[in-house]
């Protein structure tokens, strides 16, 4: 039996590895086909403004920066949110709780953010809030289901063996329910990016500095590139986090 499975393993494992060796591929043909498309254009003086080396690595930078640290915020606030509501003394909290994370994603993102710049300002703090209120909701959910789905058979085998509460939370639950929260990660993350570039309506950078000036100027070589950069990153973000649930993903499961 313990054969037949690692046999069934194998090729499913190098089946994973092959995937995710493509995409990074495919990331950088795409990148390429844009360099090449962008530079077989005759650029006139407006679209050399934003068109140029230093401004789009500024850009990329900002959008990085942006939806980094919004992703980080919202991992540390979500994760131990999510656990505790489904711990026995909270659980009367979820909805309501659920409830909150919900109003960021009930506003559309451009009126979130730009509320929030009328209201408290400008700047890339505003900004990294608006995000955060935003993209809080899957990970929270995810980390709500991926716990109360586990058998609770499971969890009072542990706590026969010996396991205090706690232990059995960090050795058995949070184990079980990586793959579930991984899976909130990765949609938080494509999220944070996609609205990272309504940064630019409240001064706080990001390639929406490109997109937007594209729009409003009627220069479509630099609204495509800023459109497909903002793509190209939001996959290399989707990548990085395919390999670390990859990685992180217990055996067996």
């Amino acid at each position: 039996m313990r054969s037949a499975r690692s046999a069934e393993a194998g090729p499913r494992k190098q089946g994973k590895v092959r995937e995710l060796g493509l995409q990074p591929l495919l990331i950088a043909v795409a990148g390429a086909a844009l360099y090449v498309w962008v530079t077989s254009h005759q650029l006139d003086k407006i679209e050399l403004v934003t068109l140029n080396r230093d401004y789009i690595t500024t850009a990329i930078t900002a959008h990085i920066r942006l939806s980094f640290i919004s992703a980080a915020i919202i991992l540390c606030l979500a994760v131990p949110a999510g656990i505790l509501l489904t711990r026995p003394r909270l659980k009367f909290a979820t909805p309501f709780i659920l409830g909150i994370a919900n109003i960021g994603q009930a506003f559309p993102a451009v009126g979130l953010v730009i509320l929030m710049g009328i209201k408290f300002g400008f700047g890339v703090p505003i900004a990294v809030a608006a995000f955060t209120a935003y993209g809080l909701l899957p990970i929270l959910r995810n980390t709500i289901v991926g716990l109360q789905q586990i058998d609770p058979f499971v969890v009072e085998s542990a706590r026969g063996m010996g396991m205090t509460a706690r232990q059995a939370l960090f050795r058995v639950e949070i184990p079980l329910a990586v793959p579930v929260i991984l899976a909130g990660i990765r949609t938080t993350l494509i999220l944070t990016v996609g609205v990272a570039t309504l940064g630019v309506f409240v001064n706080g950078g990001g390639l929406g500095t490109i997109i937007v000036p594209g729009l409003k100027l009627g220069r479509q070589t630099v609204l495509v590139t800023g459109g497909m950069l903002t793509a190209l990153l939001a996959f290399t973000l989707d990548w990085l986090a395919r390999v670390a649930e990859h990685v992180l993903r217990p055996r067996g499961i």
